[in-house]
């Protein structure tokens, strides 16, 4: 049984706030709990009443006879406290709180609503709501809202963050025929969030698709690690509203830069197995392939077609999703072209011409589907004078119980002449669109979660004994000693190469002739920087000079950064000059980390020296959960790639210390949560190892 097993299908349940009145939500509420068939006990609430729709009603939750497992509160705000001190002494264990008035009201509302959560954890009970429509589950069945009607049984689980869209989707739903297991109005989500009903959904035997509509995730962390299990038993499809804040804290940093505002969604959803639609109608199109189809073995789609500009359409949208047009084999095309009118197309798409009907389909349908090389067909038809709808619908149905295990679209471009086929074959459990792009992707969305199912599922593996805490530790506390944030150069290549990360020698000096010093220990040629926290672009005033190779070009240098600081930046604090051993050139690449607000620390590799922002090649992984796998994934995802293999005859680069090197920097920032951003770029990956360069490190 599921997790909430109680929520969903209780014993008996209260309404506190329950009313004689039609259009009143206490009226709505005891109303839609007797016509959904809910079997259980029902007892309204409300001191002023004796009788609502036949039912006895009692003054309060504790003066009901018998234990109830689910209490609907719909009373003013200010009174929902009592009600749910009520709740708690009666030994309840579930609330919903429909009442609005909290935290969306403002500071006061949100007062109120830390009082009612903080007496759901003195009393051990769990909570929907505040400010929500209720909840319905249609194979208990019962319908704890104030929604004007039911839905119908299905096997959509949909969960929504917004009462008015959940409302909405449930009236057009009946129109449409779409049913559901479950309906769930998340409202304010101060206990009860959509990662609690994401996890029982995927246990219930009666939810095969999760469907979702949200606004925030509260709890990145717990979401990543509970969807990630789910998604690993069912499909879950959210459409996710407004944006994160994940980059606007990002100015100083190119890391931070990068990461758009929407990216930790994007990156959070990828890593969990999510499918993200972009709009409402898309997050029901996936909805109904996932309730209704299999997911196919691979991304080859094949397209039978009566008009070849449709054909060419849908091909465009298979090549656009990264989908792949199938290849038949010899036989196939042997036997199409012995079966079909000599003008007809038989390489993908299948074009069996405008006079074609429902014979032809068939005869098309059944070599492609039997074609080894096709894993999910496409049917397109035109209304042309002589297309045959029904029959040929009739012939596609028969088809699928042939072949269970590949999914067919349907495509019936036009209105009311290919209505019934469109009716019928919707009744059969195939999807049926009018226009090919929504038909490609839902397969593409099929496609995308059967490839994440079939992955190796893999705890992270980034695990390094090596590691040194206490010199982190030890960095960190002296920056902050000193009230600052940002790590100077020479300590931000001292954490990195705590953690393992190649670093480039680099030393902190405060006069010439210690320059020389350190400058003759590394070996030329070497570089000079300010070493200052509150001059990030050090080139901008003359604060670099690079390519030393002298104890007299060192002294020179040095004597020069100073005075260039001192006569543009007369007020910057210098802590000194850094002295670097200059290291040969490499692949650029940056490695990078900034943290979102929700998700937590998100990784970055990419592209990097002058033009990180410019050619803005970079991807991104979060870091909780990551594994070497998925680093090398990300990796993949870039042109730099293709340099790091070897590009026009260049030897490749060494890809497992890189690897290495961002696992290690993942570990880095997990470790430590006061850092906030890491900048590291260039990182110059060689033939064998690689080198980080400028480094730089703020942290809160």
């Amino acid at each position: 049984m599921g997790l909430l097993t109680n929520f969903y299908n209780p014993n008996a349940v209260a309404v506190v706030g329950a009313s004689k009145k039609p259009g009143k939500v206490g009226h709505s509420i005891v109303k839609n709990l007797i016509e959904s068939g809910f079997q259980g006990k029902i007892y309204p609430v409300n001191p002023r009443e004796e009788e609502i729709e036949g039912l006895a009603v009692y003054p309060s939750v504790t003066e009901i006879p018998e234990q109830v497992d689910l209490v609907v509160i719909a009373v003013p705000a200010a009174r929902t406290p009592d009600v749910a001190r009520d709740c708690g002494k009666k030994g309840v264990r579930n609330l919903v709180v429909v009442t609005a008035g909290f935290k969306e009201i403002g500071k006061e509302g949100l007062d109120l609503e830390k009082e009612l959560v903080s007496i759901c954890r003195q009393y051990g009970m769990r909570m929907l709501g505040p400010n929500c429509v209720g909840m319905m589950d249609t194979h208990t069945p019962i319908n704890a809202s104030f929604t004007r009607t039911s839905p119908l049984k299905g096997d959509i689980a949909f969960l929504s963050q917004s009462g008015a869209t959940l409302i909405a989707i449930l009236d057009w739903s009946r129109s449409a025929g779409l049913g559901f297991s479950k309906m769930v109005s998340l409202g304010n989500k101060a206990d009860l969030s959509e990662i609690d009903f994401i996890a029982e959904a995927a246990e219930d035997p009666y939810t095969r698709v999760i469907a979702c509509y949200l606004e925030d995730v509260a709890d990145g962390p717990r979401f990543l690690e509970v969807v990630r299990e789910a998604t690993r038993k069912k499909p879950v499809i959210i459409l996710k509203s407004g944006t994160s804040q994940a980059g606007a804290q990002a100015a100083s940093s190119h890391t931070g830069a990068l990461a758009g505002s929407d990216l930790a969604y994007d990156t959070a959803f990828r890593q969990c197995g999510v499918i993200r639609a972009r709009t409402m109608t898309e997050l029901f199109e996936l909805a109904i392939a996932f309730s209704r189809c299999p997911v196919p073995a691979g991304r080859k789609v094949a397209i039978v077609t009566n008009s070849g500009g449709p054909g060419i359409v849908a091909t465009d949208n298979v090549e656009a999703r990264s989908l792949t047009m199938a290849r038949f084999t010899r036989e196939t095309i042997e036997e199409l072209r012995g079966g079909l009118p000599a003008e007809a197309a038989l390489y993908n798409p299948v074009d069996v011409l405008g006079d074609a009907g429902a014979d032809r389909y068939r005869f098309a349908m059944e070599k492609v589907l039997a074609d080894p090389n096709v894993d999910s067909v496409v049917v397109l038809m035109c209304p042309t004078a002589v297309a045959q709808p029904l029959e040929t619908t009739r012939a596609v149905i028969e088809l699928q119980k042939k072949y269970p295990h590949k999914p067919i679209m349907g495509v019936y471009l036009g209105g009311e002449s290919m209505a019934e086929g469109t009716r019928l074959m919707s009744e059969a459990g195939i999807p049926c669109f009018t226009f090919p792009e929504p038909a490609i992707a839902a397969i593409n969305g099929l496609v995308s979660y059967g490839e994440f199912r079939n992955a190796p599922v893999g705890e992270s593996d980034l695990v390094y004994p090596d590691v040194d805490k206490k010199t982190v530790k030890a960095v960190f506390y002296d920056v902050m000693r000193d009230n600052r944030l940002v790590l100077l150069g020479s300590e931000a290549a001292a954490v990195a190469r705590a953690y393992g990360i190649p670093a480039a020698p680099i030393s902190l000096v405060t006069s010439p002739e210690e320059a020389v010093e350190e400058a003759e220990k590394m070996g030329y040629p070497v570089v000079l920087k300010v070493a200052s926290p509150k001059i990030l672009h050090k080139t901008d005033v003359g604060g670099v000079k690079i390519g030393l190779d002298s104890p007299e070009a060192v002294r020179k240098g040095f004597i020069e950064i100073m005075e260039n600081v001192h006569r543009l930046l007369p007020q910057a604090v210098v802590y000194g000059i850094e002295v670097q051993k200059m290291m040969p050139g490499g692949v650029e690449l940056i490695i990078g980390m900034t943290r979102d607000v929700q998700f937590g620390p998100m990784i970055a590799c990419g592209l990097g020296g002058i033009y990180v922002n410019l050619l803005k090649d970079v991807a991104f992984r979060l870091a909780q959960g990551l594994t070497r796998r998925e680093i090398e994934t990300m990796l993949s995802e870039t042109k730099a790639f293709t340099l790091l293999r070897g590009y026009r005859g260049e030897k490749p680069s060494d890809l497992p210390a890189l690897v290495e090197a961002i696992g290690r920097t993942a570990r880095l920032v997990l470790d430590f949560p006061e850092i906030n951003e890491i900048d590291i770029n260039p990182v110059f990956v060689y033939n064998q190892g690689l080198s980080a360069l400028d480094i730089k490190i703020t942290i809160s």
